[in-house]
């Protein structure tokens, strides 16, 4: 019996509506001239598959096919990527001995790309794979962060600016990532150098807790991505009896707050222990929080 673990599940999705198959992940499948690998040129979604099912996957669908808009490529086929997605992960619960129980967790990553250079078609595949030890850690443990003002800034009066699209360009969030792990922390959460703004995470939403159940957000917009798990959790959450709402949101208000989260598809949720040194406390409905943005990720 062999001691590897199963190979991720990657199959190619034809953009405009064609074939689906299974790619052997041992064999290329990307070309040397493709955009996504010589200019980071297109776009991508990760979902969670729990218990042998995408989660999400509606407001996955929107913003997948609201970034390929943004970026001029062909609009995702929303049966078309739910049919491959559907086909890939029942091979990867399969090749885990075919509980979907017992599989529990995975991460979908759909991938389109304007193509190859030499075609000018499309490209686009998706894999289904374990998610990160280090993802469940940061569930369990939490993060610290260290604040960071972006670099650059998303101005919505440049006509070709696509800051709201998930493109596969991530260079410089994951070099955010590698500073933040050299001073010590876990992640990053960007705030505008000027005013204290408070943005994003590196690779998720701020959640902040305030005080008589306020759930709050930084609003989308220029340097903003809206959250697909953020967007889950304020439906679910205003049910429960909490006050959720979308607004600027500032650094100091972080530092007071009842808790702080970053929230993403795959991690769901990890509480912030520290911000930039300073220590928060916890909060006394920390597993509560925990439960409730697991809920909405079902």
């Amino acid at each position: 019996m062999s001691l590897l673990a199963p190979e991720p599940v990657i199959y190619l999705v034809e953009p405009y509506g064609g074939s689906i198959r299974r790619q052997n992940p041992n064999t290329p499948h990307v070309f040397w001239d493709d955009a996504a690998v010589t200019r980071g040129d297109g776009v991508f979604e990760t979902i969670l598959i729990r218990n042998g099912k995408p989660r999400n996957v509606e407001r996955h669908l929107e913003r997948f096919a609201r970034s390929a808009e943004a970026l001029e490529l062909p609009v995702p086929d929303k049966e078309h990527w739910l049919k491959a997605t559907e086909e890939a992960v029942a091979d990867y619960v399969r090749e885990r001995g075919g509980n979907p129980k017992e599989v529990k967790e995975a991460k979908c990553t759909w991938t389109l790309s304007r193509g190859r250079e030499t075609t000018g078609v499309a490209t686009a595949w998706l894999t289904v794979r374990d998610i990160d030890p280090d993802v469940r850690k940061q569930r369990d443990n939490g993060v610290k962060v260290v604040t960071t003002p972006r670099g650059f800034v998303a101005d919505p009066e440049v006509p070709w600016m696509v800051g709201e699209a998930k493109t596969l360009n991530y260079a410089a969030n994951m070099a955010a990532l590698r500073w933040a792990r050299e001073q010590g922390a876990d992640d990053v959460i960007y705030v505008e150098r000027e005013t204290g703004r408070v943005l994003e995470g590196a690779t998720s939403t701020v959640i902040m807790l305030k005080k008589g159940g306020r759930m709050r957000t930084p609003a989308p917009g220029p340097g903003v991505m809206a959250g697909t798990t953020q967007a889950a959790l304020f439906a679910l959450a205003e049910k429960e009896g909490f006050k959720c709402k979308a607004k600027d949101i500032y650094i100091n208000e972080l530092l007071k707050a009842e808790s702080v989260w970053l929230v993403s598809s795959t991690r769901m949720c990890a509480r912030v222990t520290h911000i930039d040194g300073m220590k928060l406390a916890t909060p006394e409905n920390e597993a509560e929080i925990k439960a409730l943005i697991s809920a909405a990720a079902r």
